[in-house]
C-alpha cells in the first residue's frame, strides 16, 4: 500500500517504521523543516526497536509539503495529538482525493475536524475520516529518527465517518493492520472507545504532588494505584452510560480489561501493563499544565464525554470533577475552552439529527 504519515512525534515515527517494516511505500509529513531536512540526510531511514531486535527501514519520502507526502495514498493516519488537529486538518484539507481514507488513532472525535476542514474548504471529494480508541503502538522515540514499539494493539475499535463509508474505510485500514481491526459504528462512537481521557485523568490529577515533588515519575507504575484504579473504574463506567445513552452497544472495551490478567482482551491485549511499566520508557518529567495527559486527553477528551452525555441526559459527576479540578492546576475553564459538540459546530443538533449526519456526511 502507499501509507501517508503525517507528524514527527512518537506515534507517527512508530508507524513510520512499522508499515515500512511491513513493506508499505510510506511517506512521512512533518512541519519541521530542519528536521526534515536532518532526516533526509540520514538518508531517511528509521531505526525500529521491538521484541525482535532492531530493525533499520528505509521510507519512501520524508516531506514538508503535505500535498506532495499524500498523493496517491491510500491510507492517510494522523497520530498527532487532538490539540494538533485543527492545524493540520486545514492543511491537509484542499489536497484529498477520492478514495482516500484519513485514520486518526486517537482522535477525540477529531475525524468530524478533519472531514469539516475538508468540506469548509469546498473539497467535495468522496473521502472517508476514521478513529480508533488507542494509538496502535505502545511507543516512545530513543533519538530523532529511532523508535522503540513496546506492544503492537491487537484489538482497534473503529468508528467511520461518514458511516455510509465504512466498507471501504475499513478495508483499506484492515489491510495496514490485518487483524487487529475491529467494527464499532459511526465516528462518535469511534471518539467514545477513546482510552485516554479515561486512564490518563485520574493518573495526573491524583498523581500531582508527587508529580511536583520528583524530578521523574512513571506515572504508570508507581502511580497506578488500587485507589486510583478504581476511580479510573468509576470513571470508564461514566463513558459506558454515555456510549448506552447514545445507543451504542456492546462490546464497550472496559478499560479494566488492560489491567486484568484473564477475562476480555484489550486493545493491546493480555499483560500490556506490565511490559509497559518494564520498559522504563515512561519514566519521565512532566509539566502538570503542559503534559498532553492534562491538554489533550481532560481537557478535549473529558469535556467532549460530558458534552455528549449532557446531549443523552446521562450524569457525568466524575468527568466533570477532573474537568474542574485539572482547569484548577492550570488555571483555565476547560469546559468552556476545551472540545465540545458547540465547539464542533455540532451543537444545535439534536440525537437524531446527529446520528443522521454522522451516517450520511456533509451535504454536498
Amino acid at each position: 500500500m502507499k501509507i501517508a504519515v503525517l507528524g514527527g512525534g512518537n506515534g507517527s515515527f512508530a508507524a513510520a517504521g512499522d508499515f515500512a517494516l511491513q513493506g508499505h511505500e510510506v511517506r512521512l509529513w512533518r512541519r519541521d523543516a530542519t528536521a526534515v531536512a536532518e532526516h533526509r540526510s540520514a538518508g531517511s531511514r528509521v531505526i525500529l526497536k521491538d521484541s525482535n531486535g532492531r530493525h533499520e527501514v528505509k521510507l519512501a519520502l520524508v516531506a514538508t509539503d503535505i500535498a506532495e507526502a499524500v498523493l496517491g495514498a491510500e491510507l492517510i493516519l494522523c497520530p498527532a495529538p487532538a490539540f494538533a488537529q485543527p492545524d493540520i486538518a486545514r492543511l491537509l484539507a484542499p489536497h484529498l482525493s477520492d478514495g482516500q481514507v484519513v485514520f486518526l488513532p486517537p482522535a477525540t472525535f477529531g475525524s468530524m475536524i478533519f472531514a469539516k476542514a475538508a468540506h469548509d474548504a469546498g473539497n467535495r471529494a468522496a473521502v472517508a475520516f476514521a478513529e480508533t480508541g488507542t494509538l496502535p503502538w505502545l511507543t516512545r522515540k530513543h533519538g530523532p529518527f529511532e523508535v522503540a514499539i513496546t506492544i503492537r494493539a491487537k484489538r482497534l475499535p473503529v468508528g467511520v465517518f461518514p458511516l455510509k463509508t465504512a466498507d471501504h474505510a475499513l478495508d483499506v485500514i484492515g489491510r495496514a493492520f490485518p487483524g487487529a481491526i475491529e467494527p464499532c459504528g459511526n465516528a462518535l462512537s469511534g471518539a467514545l472507545m477513546n482510552a485516554g481521557p479515561i486512564i490518563h485523568p485520574p493518573l495526573i490529577v491524583m498523581n500531582a504532588g508527587p508529580i511536583e515533588h520528583f524530578e521523574r515519575w512513571d506515572i504508570h507504575k508507581e502511580g497506578t494505584q488500587a485507589a486510583i484504579r478504581r476511580v479510573t473504574d468509576a470513571l470508564d463506567a461514566e463513558r459506558i452510560a454515555v456510549r448506552e445513552g447514545m445507543g451504542y452497544g456492546g462490546p464497550h472495551f472496559p478499560l479494566a480489561h488492560h489491567y486484568a490478567s484473564e477475562g476480555e482482551q484489550w486493545m493491546y491485549g493480555r499483560g500490556s501493563h506490565g511490559r509497559l511499566t518494564d520498559s522504563g520508557d515512561w519514566r519521565e518529567r512532566i509539566i502538570l499544565g503542559e503534559h498532553r495527559y492534562m491538554r489533550e486527553d481532560l481537557r478535549l477528551g473529558l469535556s467532549l464525554l460530558v458534552s455528549v452525555a449532557e446531549l443523552a441526559g446521562v450524569a457525568t459527576p466524575l468527568a466533570k470533577a477532573f474537568l474542574a479540578i485539572g482547569g484548577a492546576i492550570c488555571g483555565e475553564d476547560f469546559m468552556q475552552h476545551g472540545r465540545t459538540l458547540a465547539s464542533l459546530g455540532l451543537g444545535g443538533l439534536g440525537c437524531s439529527e446527529l446520528q443522521t449526519l454522522l451516517r450520511d456526511g456533509f451535504e454536498q
